[in-house]
This record gives structure tokens, sequence and C-alpha cells, in this order.
């Protein structure tokens, strides 16, 4: 059952990557960068774009990644329970 209270529990995940982190981002690889810029950056040549559909595969692939791993997990369990029942 799915406690509805708890905040961990989500019907939908959302991740930006925001004119901070950019900024972040920016300071880290050395490159001096103002909000201005960063967010002008962020929107030429459908860059916005680009990175959203990135992060949109490499969510799709890391789901069903967690997915095939619960599965194969859950094969496993009902296979070593059906030899133990077998060996009894």
């Amino acid at each position: 059952m799915i406690d509805l209270k708890k905040k961990c529990w989500r019907e939908k995940v959302t991740a930006e990557i925001t004119v901070a982190h950019t900024l972040q981002f920016a300071r880290e690889l050395g490159t001096k960068m103002d909000a201005a810029e960063v967010a002008e950056f962020l929107n030429e040549k459908g860059l916005a774009q680009g990175i959203w559909m990135h992060m949109m595969q490499a969510g799709e692939a890391y789901i069903k990644s967690n997915l095939e791993r619960r599965v194969v997990g859950l094969h496993s369990v009902k296979q070593s329970a059906t030899r133990s029942s077998l060996l009894h």
C-alpha cells in the first residue's frame, strides 16, 4: 500500500537545470559568466531543448535499468523459492 503522507512519494519527478546550477558549472570550469550570460547561453541555438531531451533519455535509461534489476531480482527470488519447495 502506498503511504501518500510520505514526503518521498511522487506521482511524477521533475528535474531542472537552473541558471544557478549553470553558473556553478561555469565557475567549476573557470569560466566567468553572469546570470544574464548564462540565461542567454541556455536559450541559444536550442541548447535548453537539447538539455531537456538528454535529461529525459538519461532518466528513461536509469528507470529501465532499475526496473530491469528489480525484475531480475524478483525472478531470482521466485526461482530460489521454487527450488527450495521442490527440495522439501
